[in-house]
């Protein structure tokens, strides 16, 4: 019954002079359709989508798709939203692909380590997002990627990446050591937000986390360079130049070269990794590490260690400034 109905709206569909055999082959022939492409397919009538689907070359006739929607009208309703259209679709598939496809998804990744600004910015040019932009807390995002459909908002994919941020910093939280010398999440988020841009190496992350948590302990200075380009840059955590000895010596919430504990907030997003690095650092009696030259550092459990580390570091930097 309903392919006899099908055959005689396609006919009346068809231009004049048609015929109902062209009718028949026109719902499985191939499509105008050069290459597999994505489509806003609007809300609204049948007459809509299928003029949105003819300027976007589609199909070709909005009158056949048009009829082949309106007999096969119980296998289900036409979704909006964006879809993927495969090369040279049939009115079969492009009414397969109107009932059943799923939107299209688009990602963005949000690396490890940015401040606020960077996050900001990098929403900001994110040409498929919608809205203005946003500036999320610092610290408060959880660097990963996210998929995402047209139409989604910056603030929207922010708040998602604040929830996710929120339950990594659980997890790290009910995880953590019973010896951690820090007394609340926020503290571990501030401290994983430095773990996080004082090295690039995962493999160091609790290394690192164990320096800083010993010098807690001992209630040594941190003594992090990151704070401090984060204090003298405004937040931005990007210097165009090396730290000066003026920048060092300044008077700044965010100096711990200056101050004792933690900086006020966090310098940067840190990522899951950083959150357990923290929680659970290495066995470690180490209070010291510099870069070794090669991205990574050399840690040291004594200052005169540390020192001819230090030495060993600065001939690196003197040997490539070299011609």
């Amino acid at each position: 019954m309903r392919r006899a109905a099908l055959l005689v709206l396609l006919a009346l569909a068809v231009v004049a002079g048609g015929t109902v055999l062209y009718g028949i082959r026109a719902y499985d022939q191939p499509g105008p359709l050069p290459a597999a492409s994505a489509v806003m397919v609007p809300h609204g009538g049948m007459d809509q989508v299928a003029d949105a689907l003819v300027q976007r070359g589609v199909v070709g006739s909005p009158r056949l798709l048009q009829a082949a929607s309106l007999v096969t009208r119980g296998d289900g309703a036409i979704r909006a939203g964006e879809l993927e259209f495969p090369a040279g679709a049939s009115l079969r598939q492009v009414l397969q692909v109107l009932r059943t496809g799923k939107p299209v998804q688009h990602h963005v990744t949000i690396p490890e380590g940015l401040t606020a600004a960077q996050v900001a910015a990098l929403l900001d040019r994110t040409p498929i997002l919608e809205g203005g932009p946003v500036l999320p807390a610092e610290g408060g995002l959880l660097p990963e990627t996210y998929l995402f459909e047209r139409g989604t908002t910056r603030a929207a994919l922010a708040e998602r990446a604040t929830k996710a941020m929120e339950r990594a910093l659980d997890r790290a939280w009910a995880a953590r050591s019973p010896t951690l010398p820090l007394d609340t999440p926020r503290a571990v988020l501030i401290l994983a937000s430095i773990v996080e841009r004082e090295t690039a190496k995962p493999e160091e992350r609790p290394r690192v986390a164990a320096v800083f948590l010993n010098r807690l302990r001992q209630g040594m200075k941190l003594q992090s360079d990151p704070t401090v380009v984060y204090g003298a840059s405004g937040g931005t955590g990007v210097l165009d130049h090396g730290l000066t000895r003026a920048e060092l010596d300044r008077n700044d919430p965010y100096n711990t070269y200056r101050i004792p504990g933690l900086p006020p907030g966090p310098i940067s997003m840190p990522g899951a990794a950083a959150l357990r690095a923290v929680t659970q650092p290495a066995q470690s009696d180490e209070l010291f590490f510099v870069a070794d030259g090669t991205g990574g550092h050399v840690f040291a459990r004594t200052q005169d260690e540390h020192l001819r580390n230090v030495a060993r570091w600065r001939e690196v930097e003197r040997a490539r400034k070299q011609p």
